[in-house]
């Protein structure tokens, strides 16, 4: 089983937290190889990623990925997101030739449960697949091309055909998109996954990668934002609840965060103290909006409207940048 991460110094300890519940949820999987697609990863924080991987006989290999603004012929905004994202954009030349199928997670996740689920998962004729994120505000989804039937994926948790990705060329036709729309797009390499793999991506259940804020969201909420999550069976949706493979803390509720209540934080937590970076303090100067953000999660289960009121709002702040 091949695992891909792409990180900097920044998110290091996040995805030593990741990389130690990995190995603790597949302690029966024989063979586990992780890459780490580093830009700039410190020796220090490899050192502490070494610790992990040494403690569960694991091999973790480094890829220096570089300066990923050289890679492009045009400058990107990344907006709010760290450009390190970009570098799963790469993984065709970046990765070994012999890998031919592999699992990319991003840092912010949690592994409580085998990813052996994920990795049997059948793609049949796809290039990838992931879970559907159905609360996508359309304004994204329209500049991608997409219409309201489509659906859009998270690109949070990705199994990937690497030699089908090889074979299409993938690579250049997102980096072809992403210069048709200069070097701007909401959600980065995400969106230029939607736009352009569309009818390559096989749908995932939400096991595979539960967002944890959607523990507040009604199943038929969800549809009504997006009818094309009505592929997902509801027993799917309320079983990802209770039992998911993988959670993804998306969102600002994250639980590294002083203050935060998140309701899956102690996972995040109980992993953190089996890590080098035990004890790490947790970020404070945002108390007050975590008690706030949680707050409009309990609004968004007693009345879902509300939260589409204040993501309005989020957008019209955030697209003015987008155009």
């Amino acid at each position: 089983m091949n695992i891909v991460y792409a990180s900097n110094d920044n998110y290091a300890r996040h995805l030593g937290v990741s990389m130690c519940s990995l190995f603790e949820s597949s302690k029966k999987e024989k063979n586990i190889t992780v890459y780490i697609l580093s830009v700039n990863l410190g020796q220090e924080s490899r050192d502490r990623l070494n610790q992990i991987g040494e403690a569960y006989g694991r091999n973790i290999h480094y890829i220096e990925a570089g300066d990923l603004n050289s890679r492009f012929s045009h400058q990107v905004d990344t907006g709010r997101f760290d450009i390190s994202t970009l570098g799963r954009l790469f993984i065709g030349k970046l990765l070994p030739e012999n890998v031919k199928r592999l699992i990319y997670l991003d840092c912010d996740t949690v592994v409580v449960r085998s990813l052996a689920y994920v990795w049997k998962q059948n793609l049949e004729d796809c290039i990838i697949g992931a879970v559907p994120e159905p609360t996508i505000y359309k304004q994204v989804k329209e500049e991608l091309g997409l219409s309201a039937e489509d659906t859009y994926y998270n690109a949070g948790v990705l199994l990937i055909d690497l030699q089908a990705w090889r074979q299409e060329n993938a690579e250049s036709k997102l980096l072809q998109l992403y210069a048709e729309k200069n070097g701007k797009l909401f959600a980065n390499d995400q969106d230029l996954i939607n736009g352009g793999l569309k009818g390559r991506i096989k749908t995932l259940m939400p096991a595979c990668n539960f967002f944890t804020n959607y523990r507040y969201f009604h199943y038929w909420d969800l549809v009504r934002q997006s009818p094309a999550y009505r592929q997902i069976p509801k027993e799917e949706f309320m079983k990802a609840k209770a039992h998911p493979v993988v959670i993804h803390y998306m969102g600002d509720e994250r639980p590294w965060k002083a203050g935060n209540w998140n309701h899956y934080r102690l996972a995040y937590e109980k992993f953190l103290r089996q890590t080098p970076w035990k004890g790490y303090p947790k970020e404070e100067g945002a108390r007050a909006y975590m008690a706030a953000y949680h707050i409009m999660d309990y609004l968004t289960f007693l009345c879902p409207p509300i939260r589409q009121v204040i993501s309005k709002i989020y957008l019209k702040k955030a697209m003015k940048k987008y155009g």
